[in-house]
């Protein structure tokens, strides 16, 4: 018993300040990892990938032949197949780690464009609140650090000011361009009447319709963010990061736009906490 206690303490004295942070990177990543599939349907299918993992490993110990042949051979292959599987999750995920130094910067030599983000902000409510009472369907998708040319390129590039009579008048039951969705880039409507993926979310309601399907699906492969308006309720929608809220009026939504276009220090973000859950509530919970 002497001999394990002075084999542990030869061990621990031999731990460095390098090791404690090289295990520190590695828990984040596996948190980061885990915490990504669990909000994905891939979660599933990578539940899968450990049972047959550990599977395995027990076939390993009993010495199973033949199950532990197939079994690394289905490895040795079935990675590559796993590759092909998760790329659109791979995708998302190397994009928001591209994207996040992106935003950071932006926060702070942006910082004097705050005023413009402010009334895009203003018209884009103002136009939700219109067309909500209307019940005039409406899906607006506001371009951050992703860009979104492949998706603008479906539809028609317009580069006009932005104004919430110009967001009502595209929108408008029978005007061309209605049925698709308008691109929002640098504060200017950018362009209309785009197509969107689709989300393949097997949890999402019935009741939501081909517009909200859409908005998730540029979500889960973007920092977009999106608002919605429903064109049988009327109830304004917004997706950021594949998280589906609702219930805004106009206060509601501005604080929320508010809150993540503009730095958290803004009087916007501090409305917010004034107003925040008032008419929201949550469908998709990442946690």
């Amino acid at each position: 018993m002497k001999k394990i206690l002075l084999s542990y303490l030869d061990i621990i004295k031999s731990i460095s300040f390098k090791d404690f942070i090289d295990i520190a990177i590695v828990a984040i990543l596996l948190y980061v990892a885990i915490n990504f599939l669990r909000e994905r349907r891939a979660g599933k299918l990578a539940a899968g990938v450990g049972i047959l993992l550990l599977f395995n490993l027990v076939c390993s110990f009993f010495n199973l032949t033949a199950v532990t042949f197939l079994l690394e051979y289905f490895f040795q292959f079935g990675f590559i197949v796993l590759f092909i599987i998760f790329q659109p999750e791979l995708r998302s995920a190397l994009e928001k780690v591209g994207g996040e130094p992106i935003k950071g910067f932006k926060s702070f030599t942006d910082s004097k464009n705050q005023q413009k983000i402010t009334e895009s902000v203003k018209e884009i409510c103002t136009a939700a609140i219109e067309m909500s009472s209307e019940k005039t369907g409406a899906l607006i998708v506001i371009e951050r650090s992703t860009k979104l040319g492949e998706y603008i390129k479906s539809g028609t590039v317009l580069d006009a000011e932005l104004s919430d009579f110009a967001i009502r008048n595209i929108f408008f039951k029978g005007a061309p361009l209605h049925d698709g969705a308008v691109v929002i880039r640098d504060g200017r409507l950018y362009a209309a009447g785009c197509f969107l993926p689709l989300s393949q979310r097997e949890d999402i309601l019935r009741d939501l319709g081909t517009r909200h399907r859409a908005a998730l699906g540029i979500s889960e492969i973007s920092d977009a963010i999106v608002v919605v308006v429903s064109e049988e309720t009327g109830t304004i929608s917004t997706v950021i990061d594949g998280d589906l809220q609702r219930g805004y009026d106009y206060s509601s939504l501005k604080n929320k736009l508010g809150s993540v276009l503009i730095n958290p220090d803004s009087i916007i973000e501090s409305e917010a906490k004034k107003t925040s859950g008032r008419g929201i509530f949550n469908i998709f919970k990442k946690k």
